[in-house]
């Protein structure tokens, strides 16, 4: 699209003005080619027609759009060109108080003559390894780049700095370094980075002067490099300087000063060390009140001494060169007031004794009358003879003048070589970075020979400044693989050749100086006979021959000659030099000892040194005799040979350009005035960077950025998945000459106004479509209006016609009362003749209607069967009729059908040829079948409903019949009533008389009652109302009291409440306060132990020389190793063997005394087996027992001896059992004490043989013990069923033994007699006996039953027990045993519920029963400990050999004897939660269980904690033995070894936050069993028997709880280095929402080589790592409220840095961008929220994020929106409310920039808020961390030890 295409009406164009320079103008229509005049508007609203150029026909510039106004990057804008350029910095400059912008590779600062807050350390950081186009433009950012480009490229940096006088290039270099010594730090101790920053006070001291420009000018250029080592850390500083401004010694301007060092001097008199320098005010001096001027406004030049001496000592100038640098000062100030006395026109003389001459005689340590005398005479020496010559006046003052500038000057050098040698470093110097501070381009009214040497410095600095931005620009279009074309641009090599080149300038000015008679009169001719006419940059001036003029870069400039041949020979007489060489004053002669070795008067470049980090140069040895000759160089030569030294170094560096420029020339606060800007803007070359690349293509758009940008201006069809391909298909559609641009590799190129084009296309479409939006929502507004409004007027009309209606009903209702009065008025007249007719009419009725009831009978009946007899007819006829018309129908639908459907036929036939129409048909059929049968079964439903309601009728025509039967009787008997009631009335009638009278009687009596009882009521009332009045105001006053009682209460109580919150907030942040002070001081301290450490091995490594041949390798471990798992003991000791296999031969022996416990410990288990065995099997006898009765107990008395001796047996069992076990145990100790030989203890060994033999025997006699068991149940069964039996047959041998007796046959008979009876007694007896015994036979079966699935129960049980471990097999048969018990006291409890002493004596019996068991059990609890105690014993002595035999083995031995597999691990069953380990294995514990200990596989596979539980049992064992050593050196060894995890692997945050958890854990357990009641309440019994009995571990408590708060400090540290690199990429730069954000055209910083090409990260990438954190301290086991404080601190750090970049960043304050953080955060939110974590305060670390995302969002137009905004922002400061302000830039034409009033009123609102002035937050702020105590409900006793973590050698207690 052409140019002149876009001036069409309302498009915005810039023209010339002589005021404001460039002003803004509308078009009020469309240009055509060929217009001469165009008609505009001017803002103000004055038209008027602009006139084009008739030779040139050059359009106005055009306007940018409002939306890119105010861009951080100038190259961004559309149209490139001066007014665009100007408006956007003055935009910048006045309304978002920005004072940076970007204009390619240069930086523009303008001086804001304001303190502003941008400067701090914080600010600092913010910027620190940020990339330069990601923040705000920045003096900082520009430092940034240059110290990652020498780190990244090892290429040497340098910063020019440049611009006029008061701009502010001091300042900003000062800036640079300060943030060069702040990132970088120094690689040593001396403290570079201050020694170089101290270095500007001193320099600023003696270097720069008030000017009418500038308070601080600096009055000499100079070039500091500042050196950095191999790890980019300072190590020193160079400083070079340049043409020191030596006439302003001797001669000051108006309102100007001298240099400031003599100002401090003279304010600082009155010091007692300064009295002998004689010095008074500085308008006693003639050096120092020229300018009128000695006092700066807001200096204090006293204090600025303090500060330049305080530099002095720092950079290590000692007192006595401090003073002696003051006494030269001085002496310039008193040479300075010496006056002279003309004699004649050729000679003068100096007053005797003069004063100020005396005290510089004096100072300086000279002879007075050699200097008087040289004062006032110089010496001539021609080719014969030499003479002394007095000279005039005018002479001596110059010559006085000439020897205080050659002072000055050397003690100048002197001092910036003192400075370079407290600067400069031992260490060898890496890179370094330059930071050039020289003047910018000047022109004045008069321009003398120093504003020549400036403009000749700065053609030099444009055109490599000019050679490097055409250089980036080739080297961006050949990377983009764009076709390059020469870009013409202004090449100022002609006019450095008229000054610099053979017969140039300088050259003829030096040829002039040589002359012995040269004057600059005849210089001038020179000038004019050599380049004028021939040099088109040279002219002279028409009115003058004394001054020539210069084309320079900027601008032309006119230079008087006069003075310029003084300036550059810079003669000072020899005589007076030699007079100060000979002063007894060692520091004065020390400044002139050099002085032919010197370079320069202004240089302070040391002989010898290195120049280039690269090339060296290296200086020309002196010759004899041309020591003169260098001393003779004029200062033009040595100006030029320096600044081509400066060039030299400026092109081997990567150069960064600063342009400061001037705003305004008063020195006025944010004061912008164009015309100085442009002048500066133009001199300074950022028109030329603006030039360069407007000729090009200066708008540049990755393929990304253009899509987002313009991706309205697609359709769906048109975006392609190839982004690339999708922006080549728009463009060509939107722009049709192709030359407008073009395509490189990764961006697209545009030429000056097309991406303006673009703009006007998009914003045209967003109009649309927010016109579109408008309109709907306007109608929807109005909808909604009207429907208020509808609503409102139907409210209304609701309410009146309420009224209304409430009046009508009034009417009514007063209409009804009236009616109802007149009603009962008339009701009682007619009712009176009503009584008299009804008694008349009663009678005539009675008769009448009996007759008409009569008749009305007769006549329903006849009618009744009249009507069945019709009602039958007409159904016949009816039926018939139907009948015959559904024939007729029937018969005709018939005929139609079938003509229809032979009609049909036809057509189907010919259809239906088919198989789908068949199918057809066949739904269709089956659709009719369904139908047809539908229709059968509605016709069989109403059938049936037919029959129902012809049953209903014919049950309703009986009832009916029935009922009229009825009344027919009942009127039967009304009537024999009615003749009774005649009569009753008649007696009634009487009766009611004799009521009248009495009713008359009571009526009276009631009337005189009723009157007196109102007078009473009367009476009463008014008493009542008397006493309610009294009450009411006895009310009100108790009510008044109770209320104010009540409000001074509650006053009370707010105001304590108030003052208790106030104070225990006031106590809080306090503590807090408090907290952080002290781990602040915490952490230095672990800074400062860290330090040592690292010294000291320094130290170590430096004294211990490495063997030869030995090398240090660091120890690998296998993924094997790290990955522990957690195992069952059974699993532990199934891998046992394998383990002994493989484990090295060091280790067997220990392998075997571990077996040898495992086996003590098996056996012990096998005996505690055994004696429950027994026990249950006691049990089970006792039951069988307890089924009999007492009686037949009595009747068996053999069976309780046989119980008796069963009990004696098993004693004697288990006595037995007794000495077998001790007889096993002395064999084993004969074993091991006969054989001391190192097989004793290996596997085939006697003791091995031994110990197995034990095993085998006790497992065999365990298969036995359960054989007896199952015998022993067998034969109780047995003996129960055998017992009546044996009974019968007693008594049957008794009887044959009586009968073989009876001899005799009487007897006989007798017998037999007495035998039948006794038959007959015998056989009644049996027969009951028989029922009896069938009774108790079923009882003793059902109980035989019982006792089986009793029996088989108890065996699932003990073999269920069998399999589980020992403290749950306890636990197991204890709940079985109390459940059996409890089971059979129910069963005896029904059993004997009828005989409470049977009940009785069973319990005794069972107390007796469980009283001998008791005792037998503690005698085996005897034996058994004793057996232990020899086992321990025994142990011990194993060990003891196992030291000695072990050395005797040789490796080979042990690998090759077999090992047998053994799977015997138990566990004791009183473990008391002790670990036992020896002194010299200390060492190896902390070693396995914290040094080697990697975190991932502990955590996942053991309990949480376990580290912390095994060292707190370690040193329980310790103080259960009382060895307070030993407690002392495993704290103190713990403490130290995790202090070593942390420094070796503290950058990890799983191992961090593991010994955090761990160091925590290991804290609450020495509270927890600290024995304090305070620690104790949570505990159980059985914990609280854990307590430590011995020792107070107070002490240690504190050192693990300041070793945990650096832990956490640690922990956030690494939360912060992983967290950093995302959060800016997620909270701000990532579109969460996709498309809300707009892109803005992104200028050239956006393409800087900074910025890497990384992975960005999004929110989820944020979120993904917080569940990591969140995992991994779960996973290890950290405390809740622990995890809820590093989840703060976390939201914190994410928060502030969030914020301190958008309150940096411009492009990020936006409506849209507001919209985005606030999702973010509600993410954020969601995640506490998944975590259950809201209760964190974590949330609310995030409120100022949040505020500033909603002030993003708020309107920002009126006063409510001000006081809304006040209101809101409650967590943000002032400056960042008033910076988010600022900075808010839309994204859209549709969005309105904060006017400049709104800021100014926000700030009037927030004016009296107290809060803190600092800008940014402090992410590096830690919240003081506390450590609740959380006691573990974990029992010491239940933890395991896996094999993994290498402790075998710890043994349990």
């Amino acid at each position: 699209m052409a140019v002149s295409e876009l001036y069409t009406k309302y498009a915005r164009v810039w023209i010339p003005d002589p005021e404001e320079v460039w002003k803004s103008a509308e078009l009020l229509k469309d240009y055509k080619q060929g217009d001469k005049v165009i008609q505009l508007r001017l803002e103000e609203g004055k038209e008027l027609e602009y006139c084009l150029d008739p030779k040139t026909k050059e359009l106005p510039p055009l306007r940018n759009p409002d939306i890119l106004v105010g861009e951080n990057d100038l190259t961004a804008l559309s149209y490139l060109h001066e007014p665009a350029v100007l408006h956007n910095l003055k935009v910048r400059f006045i309304d978002s108080k920005l004072i940076y912008t970007y204009c390619g590779i240069v930086l523009v600062a303008i001086n804001p003559y304001e303190q502003l807050p941008i400067y701090g350390e914080d600010i600092i950081n913010a910027y620190s390894g940020q990339n330069m186009g990601d923040m705000d433009p920045h003096i900082f950012a520009v430092a940034e780049e240059a110290y990652k480009q020498m780190a990244r490229d090892e290429r040497n940096q340098s910063i020019i700095v440049s611009g006029e006088s008061g701009a502010g290039k001091t300042v900003s270099a000062k800036y640079a370094m300060r943030y060069f010594a702040t990132v970088s730090g120094s690689a040593s101790e001396a403290n570079v980075e201050e020694k170089v920053l101290a270095s500007n006070p001193i320099m600023e001291s003696i270097g720069n002067a008030k000017t009418t420009r500038n308070d601080n000018s600096s009055r000499f250029g100079k070039y500091i490099e500042i050196g950095f080592d191999k790890r980019y850390r300072i190590i020193g500083a160079n400083m070079r300087t340049y043409l020191l401004e030596k006439s302003r010694v001797v001669f000051q301007a108006e309102e100007e000063r001298n240099y400031h060092i003599f100002y401090q001097l003279c304010a600082s008199a009155a010091l007692p060390e300064f009295k002998t320098l004689r010095l008074g005010n500085a308008n006693y001096f003639h050096y120092t009140k020229q300018g009128g001027s000695p006092v700066i406004d807001g200096i204090d030049d006293a204090k600025e001494m303090v500060h330049t001496r305080q530099a002095c000592t720092l950079l290590g100038i000692n007192d006595s060169y401090q003073m002696g640098i003051f006494r030269i000062l001085a002496g310039i100030l008193h040479l300075g007031n010496v006056g002279f006395t003309s004699r004649d026109a050729d000679s003068c003389t100096i007053p005797h004794k003069h004063e100020p001459l005396t005290i510089f005689c004096d100072l300086m340590g000279v002879e007075y009358q050699e200097m008087c005398h040289w004062l006032c005479h110089r010496k001539l020496a021609t080719a014969a003879e030499t003479y002394i010559k007095p000279i005039s006046k005018l002479q001596a003052i110059n010559a006085r003048d000439a020897l205080c500038k050659h002072i000055y000057a050397k003690l100048f050098n002197w001092i910036v070589d003192h400075v370079n040698k407290a600067l400069h470093s031992a260490i060898k110097q890496h890179s370094f970075i330059g930071v050039l501070d020289i003047y910018g381009f000047e022109t004045f009214e008069i321009n003398s020979f120093e504003q020549f040497c400036i403009n000749y410095a700065n053609e030099k600095l444009q055109q490599q400044f000019n050679m490097h931005v055409f250089k980036l620009e080739q080297e961006e279009y050949m990377k983009e693989q764009i076709p390059w074309t020469l870009i013409d641009f202004y090449d100022n090599q002609p006019c450095i050749n008229l000054i610099e080149a053979k017969l140039g300038i300088l050259d003829l000015l030096d040829e002039e100086c040589k002359m012995p008679k040269g004057s600059d009169d005849s210089w001038a001719q020179k000038l004019y006979n050599t380049h004028l006419k021939k040099c088109a940059l040279f002219e002279k001036p028409r009115m003058s021959n004394k001054a020539f003029i210069i084309q320079h870069f900027a601008d032309k400039v006119e230079y008087q000659c006069e003075g310029f041949l003084e300036k550059n020979k810079d003669t000072v007489y020899e005589e007076q030099i030699k007079v100060l060489k000979s002063s007894k004053f060692k520091m004065l002669s020390e400044l002139f000892q050099d002085e032919e070795k010197a370079l320069s008067p202004t240089s302070a470049t040391p002989s010898g040194r290195t120049l280039l980090s690269r090339t060296a140069v290296k200086p020309a040895k002196a010759k004899p005799g041309q020591a003169s000759k260098e001393h003779k160089k004029t200062v033009g030569h040595q100006f030029r040979n320096s600044l081509h030294l400066l060039m030299e170094t400026l092109n081997a560096t990567t150069p960064h350009y600063v342009r400061c420029i001037k705003p305004n020339d008063f020195k006025f606060p944010f004061t912008f005035d164009e015309k100085r800007a442009v002048q500066q803007l133009r001199a300074c070359g950022v028109l030329e960077t603006i030039r360069i690349s407007a000729a090009g293509f200066p708008s540049r758009w990755t393929y990304q950025e253009f899509f987002s940008r313009y991706r309205v201006l697609m359709k769906q069809k048109d975006v392609l998945s190839d982004r690339k391909q999708t922006c080549k298909n728009l463009l060509e559609k939107l722009i049709l000459n192709k030359d407008k641009y073009q395509f490189g590799k990764t961006k697209i190129f545009f030429r000056a106004g097309q991406v303006a084009y673009l703009e006007k296309i998009r914003a045209d479409k967003l109009r649309v479509a927010c016109i579109r939006i408008q309109k709907t929502i306007r109608g929807w507004l109005m909808r909604k209006k009207y429907l208020r409004m509808r609503k409102a007027a139907i409210a209304i009309q609701r309410y009146v016609r309420g009224y209304q209606a409430r009046c009508y009903a009034k009417f009514l209702r007063r209409t009804r009362a009236a009616i109802i009065i007149q009603k009962f008025q008339r009701m009682y007249v007619v009712r009176k003749r009503y009584h008299l007719m009804r008694a008349a009419t009663i009678v005539l009725q009675s008769l009448l209607r009996g007759y008409i009831a009569r008749n009305k009978y007769q006549r329903m009946l006849r009618e009744h069967k009249a009507i069945i007899i019709q009602k039958h007819v007409r159904g016949w006829l009816a039926r018939v009729c139907y009948h015959r018309s559904l024939k007729a129908i029937v018969y005709l639908q018939c005929c139609y059908r079938r003509m229809m459907a032979k009609r049909e036929l036809k057509k189907l036939k010919i259809e239906a040829r088919s198989v789908e129409r068949y199918k057809k048909l066949n739904i269709g059929m089956e659709n009719k079948i369904m139908q047809l049968q539908r229709k059968v079964d509605e016709q069989n439903k109403d059938y049936k409903s037919l029959l129902e309601k012809l049953t209903n009728l014919e049950t309703t025509y009986n009832t009916e019949t029935e009922k009229l039967r009825n009344d027919v009787e009942r009127l039967r008997m009304s009537e024999e009533e009615a003749k009774n009631a005649t009569n009753r009335v008649n007696t009634l009638q009487e009766e009611i008389t004799k009521l009248r009278k009495e009713l008359h009687q009571t009526q009276s009596e009631k009337k005189t009652i009723e009157e007196w009882a109102d007078k009473y009521k009367q009476e009463t009332e008014q008493l009542v109302s008397e006493l309610k009045e009294q009450n009411t105001l006895l009310k009100k006053e108790k009510e008044e009291l109770n209320r104010r009682i009540h409000d001074q209460a509650k006053e009370m109580t707010e105001t304590m409440e108030k003052k208790l919150v106030e104070e225990t907030k006031q106590l809080e942040l306090d503590l807090n306060d408090e907290r952080l002070r002290y781990q602040n001081l915490l952490n230095e301290f672990s800074r400062l132990e860290e330090r040592y450490e690292d010294l000291k091995d320094e130290v170590n490594l430096m004294v211990s020389i490495p063997k030869p041949g030995h090398k240090r390798t660091d120890s690998t471990h296998s993924s094997n190793e790290s990955e522990y798992t957690f195992s069952s003991e059974i699993t532990e000791t199934e891998d046992l063997p394998l383990r002994m296999e493989q484990e090295p031969s060091e280790k067997k022996a220990p392998l075997d005394m571990s077996l040898f416990l495992k086996l003590q410990k098996r056996v012990t288990e096998l005996e505690q087996e055994k004696q429950s065995l027994q026990d249950e099997l006691d049990r089970k006898e006792e039951q069988a027992l307890r089924t009999k009765t007492r009686e037949e107990e009595e009747e068996r008395p053999p069976m309780r001896g046989a119980e008796l001796e069963y009990e004696s047996l098993k004693r004697q069992e288990l006595e037995s059992e007794n000495k077998k076990l001790k007889n096993e145990l002395n064999e084993l100790q004969k074993a091991l004490l006969e054989k001391s030989s190192p097989e004793v203890t290996a596997p085939g060994a006697p003791a091995y043989r031994v110990l197995l033999d034990q095993l085998t025997s006790v497992s065999e006699e365990l298969e036995v013990r359960k054989e007896e068991v199952l015998i022993l149940r067998s034969q109780l069964v047995s003996q129960k069923e055998a017992i009546q039996p044996k009974n019968t047959m007693t008594d049957s041998t008794i009887l044959l033994e009586d009968v073989q007796k009876m001899k005799d046959k009487g007897e006989i008979a007798q017998a037999y007699i007495g035998l039948k009876e006794t038959n007959r007694l015998l056989e009644s007896q049996l027969q009951s006996q028989k029922k009896s015994h069938d009774n108790e036979l079923e009882a003793l079966r059902g109980e035989i039953q019982s006792l089986k699935e009793e029996n088989n129960r108890q065996q699932q049980l003990l073999a269920q027990n069998l399999q589980l471990p020992p403290e749950a097999r306890i636990e197991a048969s204890l709940q079985h045993e109390i459940t059996r018990l409890t089971n059979e006291n129910l069963f005896y409890e029904e059993l004997y519920a009828d005989d409470p002493m049977k009940y009785q004596s069973y319990r005794i019996s069972l107390y007796k029963r469980m009283i001998d068991l008791m005792e037998q059990l503690e005698k085996q609890d005897k034996t058994v400990r004793k057996l232990k105690k020899q086992l321990k014993v025994f142990a011990k002595k194993i060990g003891e050999l196992e030291v000695g035999q072990m050395e005797n083995i040789s490796p080979g031995q042990i690998i090759d004897e077999p090992i047998r597999p053994v799977n015997i691990p138990r566990k004791e069953k009183d473990f008391q939660g002790m670990l036992e380990y020896k002194k010299d294995d200390e060492p190896k514990l902390v070693k396995n269980l914290i040094l080697d200990l990697k975190p991932r596989g502990v955590a996942v596979n053991l309990i949480p904690g376990l580290p912390a539980y095994i060292l707190f049992m370690c040193v329980r064992h310790a103080d259960y033995l009382n060895d307070d050593q030993k407690v002392r050196s495993l704290l103190t060894s713990t403490i130290n070894g995790i202090k070593k995890v942390l420094k070796k692997r503290g950058d990890d945050f799983e191992t961090v936050s593991f010994w955090l958890s761990n160091t925590c854990r290991f804290l609450h357990c020495l509270k927890q069993y600290s024995g304090e009641e305070g620690f104790m309440k949570h505990n159980t019994p059985r914990q609280n028997e854990h307590c430590l009995t011995n020792f107070d571990l107070a002490e240690y408590r504190q050192v693990l709880s300041d070793l945990a708060i650096q832990i956490y400090q640690q922990l956030v540290r690494v939360l912060e280095n992983i967290l950093q690199p995302m959060i800016v990429s997620g909270m701000l730069e990532h579109e969460t929402i996709q498309g809300v954000s707009g892109v803005k055209p992104p200028g050239l910083r956006k393409r800087t080589s900074s910025i890497a090409d990384e992975g960005t990260y999004t929110l989820d990438s944020i979120i993904r790592q917080l569940n990591t954190f969140h995992y991994v301290m779960c996973q290890h086991g950290m405390d809740p409220e622990l995890i809820k404080q590093v989840v703060k601190q976390t939201f914190y750090i994410t928060g502030a840095v969030t914020l301190n970049n958008l309150l940096l960043r411009k492009d990020m304050c936006s409506w849209s961008k507001g919209m985005q953080i606030r999702y973010n955060v509600s993410q954020l939110e969601e995640w506490l929220r998944d975590k259950n974590l809201m209760n964190s305060g974590a949330k609310e670390t995030l409120e100022p994020l949040i505020q500033a995302a909603q002030l993003l969002q708020v309107k920002k137009k009126t006063d409510e929106d001000a006081e809304a905004i006040c209101s809101m922002c409650n967590a943000l400061t002032t400056a960042q409310i008033v910076k988010v302000l600022n900075l808010y830039t839309p994204v859209n034409e549709f969005e309105e920039r904060v006017s400049i009033s709104f800021i100014r009123t926000i700030q009037m609102r927030l004016r009296d808020r107290k809060d803190s002035p600092q800008l940014l937050m402090d992410a590096k702020h830690i919240f003081p961390v506390t450590f609740p105590f959380n006691p573990s409900s974990l029992a010491l006793e239940t933890i395991q030890i896996p094999a993994s973590l290498g402790l075998a050698f710890i043994s349990r207690v």
